[in-house]
């Protein structure tokens, strides 16, 4: 497997309307395009202003197909409009992709 950690620098006062846009429409439409999420985290320093989350793929291939066609969208592109019509919600993003280490077994 391949797990992408994600990172938003959320836009200064958006924190609460990127929460929303993923509650109420991009859980549901990654799922629609065979994303698995594993756990979502905000910072705990307040300052930083912070969301982060896992992704779960089987390979980059997939996770590059997955996201092309989540990106392209029609509801997708609305969600994020709509969101957006006070400006932008991050700042920054980042991708960090990880693998299981061969040593650790979880519980």
């Amino acid at each position: 497997m391949l797990y992408e950690m994600r990172i938003y620098d959320v836009t200064p006062g958006k924190m609460e309307a990127i929460i929303q846009r993923f509650d109420k429409h991009v859980v549901a439409l990654f799922d629609k395009h065979g994303m698995t999420i594993k756990h979502f985290w905000v910072d705990a320093d307040d300052a930083n202003n912070r969301l982060y989350y896992v992704v779960e793929h089987p390979d980059m291939e997939t996770r590059n197909g997955n996201y092309e066609r989540f990106r392209s969208d029609p509801e997708w592109i609305e969600a994020k409009r709509l969101s957006e019509l006070n400006g932008p919600l991050t700042q920054k993003q980042e991708s960090i992709f990880m693998q299981d280490a061969a040593f650790f077994k979880s519980n």
